[in-house]
């Protein structure tokens, strides 16, 4: 299978190198408006350089679209008219507006996913096959300052990560309202379910990396790490004591065995095995607007 990666930026290069290590992919290439960058990007892993998106669209099985988002429409309507699978990076466009025109433009049958890489995670995967009846949820995603990003808030940069993880894994269409405040870098929202609570965080001025999940439940506590990929159970204490003044309890804490792996592997994975004709790709193009449409409620409720 012959594959494409449009955009040579840092997840342009990501899914350059990820592809070049898949066996099922018997050609990479790559297109970018900068052919400096494309050509370094190319050299760095043995990739083929695309002189023209349209040479590029005549030659593939599929494309990841990993432009800078304001260039996402544009890109992916010439690649749906192509009739090319392609695998849109997050967030699917610049806009919900933008987003349900695209929608509308998707050929029947067409394989079109969205890049919302966590969901690949196998943290995801594990949490989601334990929890049971959540109380309170909280997902936390820190980042120390960057240059990288420019032009988009930290909700569709970052929180949006978390935003397709309680509404399309943790609370799959189950009604909600927000609160939020916070500004372009940093923010919070609190979603209010029917019989929980769930608070997400996103900051692009921390002086630490953080990428976790907390959820309580009546007999149960579970916590993730997505970085270092680990899962732990607590149960609730069977002792209670005071030893000299100090209160001691008994806890219960399980360390769930989680198969490591890289979650842009699964990702790419996954959508070469929906184009070859298997299981469709997890991420759908309507999921990925309506994470779009949650973050500008959260936005507006600044």
């Amino acid at each position: 299978m012959r594959v494409g990666v449009i955009g040579a930026g840092v997840m342009g290069r990501n899914h350059l190198r990820v592809y070049s290590e898949l066996r099922s992919v018997t050609e990479v290439l790559v297109h970018d408006v900068s052919r400096s960058a494309a050509d370094e990007a190319a050299r760095r892993v043995g990739a083929t350089v695309a002189d023209s998106l349209e040479g590029l669209l005549d030659t593939v099985d599929g494309i990841s679209i990993c432009a800078p988002t304001p260039y996402h429409l544009e890109t992916a309507e010439r690649v749906a008219s192509a009739g090319v699978p392609m695998l849109i990076e997050k967030p699917i466009c610049a806009s919900v507006e933008e987003g349900e025109r695209l929608l509308d433009e998707i050929p029947r049958g067409l394989v079109v996913g969205v890049g919302q890489i966590e969901r690949f995670n196998p943290v995801v995967e594990e949490v989601r096959r334990i929890v049971s009846s959540p109380l309170y949820v909280e997902l936390k995603r820190h980042n120390p300052a960057s240059n990288r990003i420019a032009g988009t808030s930290v909700v569709e940069d970052l929180m949006i990560h978390d935003i397709d993880i309680l509404a399309h894994v943790l609370f799959p269409g189950a009604p909600y309202r927000i609160a939020s405040a916070g500004n372009g870098d940093v923010c919070s929202a609190l979603f209010t379910f029917d019989a929980c609570h769930a608070h997400l965080s996103a900051s692009r001025k921390s002086s630490k990396k953080i990428r976790s999940i907390y959820i309580e439940e009546e007999e149960r506590t579970i916590e993730g790490d997505f970085m270092a990929q680990e899962v732990y159970v607590y149960r609730k204490p069977g002792q209670y004591a005071v030893d000299a003044d100090r209160y001691v309890q008994e806890n219960i804490i399980e360390k769930v065995l989680v198969n490591r792996v890289e979650p842009l592997m699964v990702e790419l994975q996954a959508f070469l095995a929906a184009v070859a004709g298997g299981p469709s790709f997890p991420v759908t193009p309507a999921e990925g607007v309506e994470n779009l449409r949650i973050a500008d409620a959260i936005r507006a409720g600044h």
